[in-house]
């Protein structure tokens, strides 16, 4: 027999490397789908068109060692390395879900005849049983004793063979579970070389298991007895690493380690044609229209055997029963239109006999299966056309089954996909439907509460991050089907959608601790369906599809009905004030939402903000919530970060951005936020919400606002002094607002101060950065800003080192102006009492020996010192006030000439003169001003210099001394 040679197209770059590769055709030949255990990504090619670039899907992390297409050629499954077992839609490869995960590699994927059940195997010897319907594992098969190569569905959907690295062959009873017969050591061990796999197929009629034998042949079973029939043995000089049948089951296609692929006349029982290749084909599938083979090798190069059977024996697809019998039940993936699928009826096709002796299908899914054979009776050259149509014909079904049941399909792509044209309502921390799997109905920064349905009623558990803190809950059984909740220190609030013949939607409040036996309380609204809840100190609230804002008390109370302006998107609650987002109007003719909060106080019965909702343009909005320092935040599907300040009136800051932030396989899922950070959920692409199990893990990423690369490279200190503003802002809305209230204020001012120092260290960097840069006029504005006296000499000591006398004139001349201003404005206020005035003066006469300059000084008559008073935005604290007079006073006598010695550092002999002169004077006629400024505690932010001391020297000695080696360098 001649043997004929084929030249190869490369579809996957192995790197020299020998790789498992995968290919195999869609149900009308329209497309060839490609793989490689080297290569992340998927190819769909068009075989008429092989030199167009093929679509490409990437959303595997590491090789993809498994295909496998639904028998209509609606949903491609693939399997990686990295574990997962993805699905696509297919032609278009649009990904739907991480259907499973294992421990380790997947190996082998299969399709059920009806597409209703996916087998999944690899390295961890167990075989998953997945509903494709609801992502549900129907079963999982346990007896093999090394990785899983090959999975094989019996046509007449009885039976599940299975064959491992080993040579082992499995056969499984579907409906019971059960291994019916266990061949052990009949097929080659393939040891340790992951090129090729071990397969097995069944024949189309489903009589027949052919396994690769041990004597370089292929071994014929049969399916009930699992008896050896015959084999197909011939020129083979190596062990057959794959294997196909074609289409009719007339021909068996055959690959080799000898790097040959013999075709197989089955009742002759004789090889009838061969191929020789460069390197060993891995992978094989039968053109199903025509007669032709698709082939890849190992270095991931495909082709495609045309003419395989002579034209003198019979086609390889002629004698096929019609496209119709086929694809009996015309079952379309994730076009499901059963409302509830149960989980219990997921094996319900497993065991379809080979009679069709099974329960008949339902009215809704024949009526599904004649559209779908109805387009198949089109002409070839309209087929392609025609799959859109039978998808497109329940289009707003399938998306919002989409929604509910695909848990991976985020809150962005399902809006991309409909375009509605207004975001629907949605609970913050709250995760998607997921029929068979726990998911959150609230997840925020106390802790969590999920669900899991079960048998028509759910489970639900209470968990908090931090025990100690939190009340053990005991879980509880949910029979009204809550689908969100809300959670703080004090209960929970669950609520349902409508539900029954009555329509009815329960809205119920469960506390955690009562000195009343019966304390939980539930509302049910008849034809009004809630939407959104949220809690807050002794109230709980929740918002309807009227758009009416329900509140009630702790106890259950109905306080409050309000009526609000438009559809609810979502709502947050935060001790004493309830925040409520909803639609301002109808979108934009660009798509973006139009949305506007209004916040209340509920003790107060006050709407304390309303305004609109800014969002990125072309995105939604995906969290809403208040920082634990309760200010007001939202987060949107673009990745944005704003917080609600007071700043110009009240205005949203934009503090953080994932695009600046996150890698590319990375998406953030908001939990809350502190003064400084952001705690999330990082989901690893395509995933946008985080799985209950395994217990999410929070990340904390750094607030930082989107600022331009600046002209100095000093965007992380640009951002602390921005942060740092934002916190003194806050702070000083809080003391005002516990001022007005009569509270004491002490802890804010303490915290206050810590900031402000924090703010000056970080101007003082800002400072070296402008001297270094030569934006001296920027270095000047800076020095304006800080808050403390240290800070300021500070400042005049650093850029004298760096000698630039002219600047350090100009800081001096600042600092002069401030003391004189506020000296000015200290006239006017009443003195101390004499007594407290005399023991000042005598604390710092009795302090040290003093120059003849000083003790001139305090000789003169006491002076009085006028009392704290809040007069600048700056904050102090009011404590330190006596304990650190006497030092105080000390260092405002010793400042100007401290200062003025600086700057003659730089300056000839005369000029230091002459300044000497001058600042005498100065000091002599202004000391008793001075005296007065240091005591005017409130209004002088430089109360704290002498407990800053240590720091605040060393901050600007370790900036003298970078200076000074940047210099020598």
């Amino acid at each position: 027999m001649k043997i004929r040679s084929m030249k190869l197209r490369e579809a996957h770059k192995n790197n020299g490397v020998s790789s498992f590769c995968s290919i195999l055709w869609d149900l009308q030949a329209l497309h060839l789908v490609t793989s490689s255990s080297s290569d992340t990504s998927i190819s769909i090619h068009d075989p008429l068109l092989p030199s167009d670039t093929p679509n490409i899907l990437r959303h595997h992390r590491d090789g993809v060692t498994a295909l496998a297409l639904s028998p209509n050629s609606t949903c491609l499954a693939s399997g990686s390395i990295d574990h997962s077992v993805k699905l696509y839609k297919f032609p278009g490869g649009e990904f739907q879900t991480n259907i499973t995960r294992f421990t380790l590699p997947i190996r082998a994927l299969a399709f059920n005849k009806s597409g209703s059940m996916l087998a999944a195997a690899g390295d961890d010897e167990g075989i998953k049983l997945i509903n494709t319907i609801d992502g549900s594992i129907a079963r999982v098969l346990k007896g093999h004793k090394g990785p899983i190569t090959g999975l094989a569905f019996d046509p007449n959907s009885e039976y599940l063979a299975s064959i491992d690295s080993i040579g082992t062959v499995i056969i499984w009873e579907l409906q019971s579970g059960r291994a019916i017969h266990t061949l052990k050591g009949i097929a080659p061990c393939i040891g340790s070389d992951l090129s090729t796999m071990n397969v097995l197929s069944w024949s189309p009629d489903g009589e027949t298991l052919s396994v690769p034998g041990l004597k370089n042949d292929v071994v014929m079973y049969d399916r009930d007895t699992a008896e050896k029939l015959f084999s197909l043995r011939g020129d083979h000089s190596q062990p057959i690493c794959f294997l196909s049948w074609s289409p009719n089951g007339k021909y068996v296609a055959t690959s080799g380690l000898d790097r040959q692929v013999l075709i197989w006349d089955v009742d002759q029982r004789q090889d009838i044609d061969r191929q020789k290749f460069d390197e060993r084909i891995c992978c094989m599938a039968w053109k199903p229209t025509g007669n032709a083979l698709a082939v890849i090798d190992v270095m991931g190069k495909y082709g495609v055997w045309d003419s395989v059977i002579p034209s003198s024996m019979k086609s390889p697809t002629e004698g096929l029963p019609s496209l119709q019998s086929k694809n009996s039940n015309g079952l379309l993936l994730f076009d499901e239109e059963d409302p509830e699928p149960s989980t219990s009826g997921s094996l319900s096709d497993l065991g379809e006999d080979s009679h069709g002796e099974s329960e008949p299908p339902s009215r809704k899914r024949l009526r599904k299966q004649s559209v779908f054979e109805d387009t198949l009776e089109e002409d070839v050259d309209h087929e392609l056309s025609s799959y859109p149509k039978v998808e497109s014909c329940k289009k707003s079904h399938r998306v919002h089954k989409e929604r509910l049941d695909n848990g991976n399909e985020g809150l962005r792509s399902v809006m991309s996909s409909v375009r509605p044209k207004m975001q629907e309502a949605f609970q913050p921390g709250a995760t998607p439907v997921q029929p068979g799997k726990r998911r959150f109905l609230c997840y925020n920064m106390l802790g969590s509460i999920t669900t899991i349905e079960h048998d028509g009623y759910s489970h639900i558990e209470i968990d908090f991050h931090d025990t100690s803190r939190g009340p053990r809950v005991p879980s509880m059984t949910d029979y009204f089907g809550f689908t969100m909740a809300s959670l703080n220190e004090n209960g929970s609030v669950f609520a349902n959608p409508c539900k029954g013949e009555k329509n009815m939607s329960t809205l119920m409040y469960r506390p955690f601790s009562s000195w009343a036996s019966n304390s939980e309380w539930s509302m049910r609204f008849e034809g009004e369906e809630v939407k959104v809840v949220a809690l807050g100190t002794a109230w709980v609230a929740a918002v309807t599809s009227l758009n009416f804002l329900r509140i009630f008390t702790e106890g259950g109370l109905q306080r409050y009905v309000l009526s609000l302006d438009g559809p609810v998107v979502t709502a947050s609650g935060f001790k004493d004030e309830l925040a409520v987002v909803t639609h301002a109007s109808h979108c934009l003719p660009s798509d973006d939402q139009m949305l506007e909060f209004r916040v209340f106080n509920i003790s107060n019965g006050t709407q304390r903000l309303r305004g609109h909702l800014p969002l990125t343009p072309g995105s939604c909005l995906t969290w809403f919530g208040f920082s634990e320092e309760g200010q007001l935040c939202s987060y949107d599907s673009k990745g944005v970060l704003r917080v609600f300040g007071n700043q110009y009136d009240g205005s949203w800051l934009p503090l953080f951005s994932a695009s600046k932030e996150k890698k590319s396989e990375e998406n953030y899922w908001v939990v809350g936020l502190n003064a400084s950070k952001l705690f999330c959920i990082v989901c690893k692409n395509p995933d946008l919400y985080p799985q209950v199990m395994p217990k999410p893990v929070l990340t904390l990423l750094n607030l930082s606002f989107p600022l331009a690369s600046s002209d100095l490279g000093a965007e992380a200190l640009e951002n602390e002094f921005m942060l740092n503003n934002m916190h003194l802002s806050q702070i000083q809305k809080r003391i005002e607002e516990m001022e007005a209230a009569g509270l004491d204020t002490t802890l804010l001012d303490d915290e206050a101060f810590n900031v402000e120092a924090a703010q000056d260290r970080c101007i003082l960097r800002l400072i070296a950065s402008c001297c270094n840069g030569d934006k001296l006029v920027r270095a000047t504005e800076l020095v304006k800003l800080l808050s403390l006296e240290k800070s300021v000499k500070g400042a005049i000591k650093l850029v004298t080192a760096l000698k630039l006398p002219n600047l350090a004139e100009r800081f001096n001349g600042i600092l002069e102006e401030r003391l004189l201003k506020e000296a000015k404005g200290n006239i006017a206020i009443p003195l101390l009492n004499s007594n407290r005035a005399a023991s000042i003066t005598a604390d710092v006469a009795g302090s040290k020996t003093l120059t003849s300059t000083e003790s001139s000084k305090i000789s003169e008559p006491p002076i009085s010192v006028p009392p704290p008073k809040l007069s600048s935005p700056m904050f102090t604290k009011k404590a330190k006030f006596q304990e650190g007079a006497k030092v105080k006073m000390e260092k405002l006598e010793q400042n100007r000439t401290a200062i003025a010695e600086n700057i003659g550092k730089v300056k000839n002999v005369e000029q230091e003169k002459k300044a000497g002169e001058v600042h005498n004077v100065g000091e002599v006629k202004k000391a008793g001003e001075m005296n007065q400024v240091q005591f005017h505690r409130s209004s002088n932010p430089f109360a704290k210099s002498s407990s800053n001391n240590q720091e605040k020297s060393s901050l600007f000695d370790s900036l003298k001394k970078k200076n000074d080696n940047t210099g020598k360098r």
